[in-house]
């Protein structure tokens, strides 16, 4: 027997109906919020991340699914979204007059990373990304617009956020860091890595014996200048009107290097360890970085199996939908047919081909989790009508056919 890979899941059943549910709820918000879809491929040349996502994270020194093809493209699967997006905006030269675009994406993603609860090596993630918008109003705004998804699903969380400061503010404190990583001894080797291409990324470390050395490590709030200061005051005065709660993360930087002032997760004790479900902020240095004329950026990105298995847990009851159609006769089951190719250009119908009993056909419909059933017998065939159940409700009817749209 062949088995999917490691790190590889089927979608069926439940995972798949909470995937959809996810899927279709992002949506609509996002829709709302003034956002269309883009669909970007799951295959880029290397260089693309390598020179976004940066050097210092752990998805390009350690987690890249890449191979050379047979053009001698030096590719890999995507391990993350906004890289691809922002590279589409670029290459349509939308980034020549900073055009505002705001879209939304999902999709597999790739990593080859241990395997775990809530993680694997393909995975699924809803992102989106806003260009062409300076204001602290637009990272708000989609801060807003996770609140509501979660909102709408059910999933309680708690909010973190910080400021990454911008390239004024920024050199300042990384010299101060930097300053203060030389004083210390013992950190892992990937913070040693780190340290060398950006020491930032040194205050995500989760090793508890680093996480200790950075006690006292300087603040990012410290060194913000005016114009970050005043955002990000912003931001906080937005979110509290708004009655969101947050807090403030000093160490939050973000797994990527193309972060600047905004940054922040979604986490959420719902499935054990608190674990982030959604993180972003704001990348105005990505376009550049990318060979595009300096622009504006800022999304998010979800990850969608650890929303799945958040749902799961609540045991959220599946809601009935569809028709159920069967005969109690095999002959009457082409005429069916041609009543359910009716049927299905507004409804969904499941049409049983095999004649069985009424109590059978009842037991596979309640099991389908159908909420109409439908079926011919010879009463039925002969007045041109059909036995009609409502399984939600129990009611129970004869309907002629010609009046079946008018009750459904």
């Amino acid at each position: 027997m062949i088995n999917a890979l490691k790190g590889m899941k089927d979608l069926l059943d439940k995972d798949a109906y909470y995937y959809e549910k996810v899927i279709k709820t992002c949506e609509e918000v996002a829709k709302n919020y003034g956002f269309s879809f883009i669909n970007i491929p799951h295959l880029e040349l290397c260089t693309l991340f390598k020179r976004s996502v940066g050097e210092s994270s752990d998805i390009v020194g350690k987690e890249m699914y890449e191979f050379i093809d047979k053009g001698q493209n030096h590719v890999c699967m995507r391990p993350e979204g906004t890289a691809g997006v922002v590279r589409a905006y670029i290459e349509k030269k939308m980034d020549k007059n900073n055009a505002i675009k705001r879209w939304f994406y999902h999709g597999s993603m790739f990593r080859y990373e241990r395997p775990q609860k809530g993680r694997l090596r393909e995975f699924h993630q809803f992102g989106v990304e806003s260009f062409g918008n300076a204001s602290v109003y637009e990272d708000a705004s989609i801060i807003l617009m996770l609140v509501e998804i979660f909102s709408r699903l059910n999933i309680k969380f708690k909010l973190l956020i910080n400021s990454l400061g911008c390239l004024e503010c920024m050199p300042k404190y990384r010299t101060n860091l930097v300053r203060f990583l030389d004083s210390k001894e013992g950190f892992c080797e990937d913070c040693l890595r780190r340290k060398s291409l950006n020491p930032i990324r040194v205050l995500d470390c989760k090793n508890e014996h680093c996480q200790n050395l950075l006690t006292n490590a300087p603040l990012l709030s410290e060194n913000l200048c005016s114009s970050c200061q005043k955002d990000f005051e912003i931001l906080q005065k937005i979110l509290k009107e708004n009655n969101v709660n947050f807090e403030i993360d000093p160490k939050l930087v973000r797994g990527l290097d193309y972060y600047s002032k905004t940054a922040f997760e979604f986490i959420s004790d719902e499935i054990g360890a608190k674990a982030a479900i959604a993180g972003g902020g704001r990348y105005d240095k990505l376009i550049e970085y990318l060979d595009g004329k300096s622009g504006f950026g800022v999304g998010f990105a979800m990850g969608i199996e650890r929303i799945i298995a958040i749902l799961e847990q609540k045991e959220e009851k599946l809601q009935r939908e569809g028709i159920y159609l069967c005969s109690m006769d095999e002959k009457y089951i082409t005429k069916l047919l041609k009543l359910a190719t009716q049927l299905r250009k507004k409804h969904k119908v499941i049409l049983s081909y095999e004649a069985k009993k009424l109590a059978k056909h009842l037991e596979l419909a309640d099991k389908n989790q159908n909420l109409i059933f439908l079926c011919m017998g010879e009463n039925e065939a002969k007045n041109e009508s059909l036995f009609y159940k409502n399984l939600n409700t129990k009611k129970e009817e004869q309907i002629l056919i010609k009046n079946l749209e008018n009750v459904l």
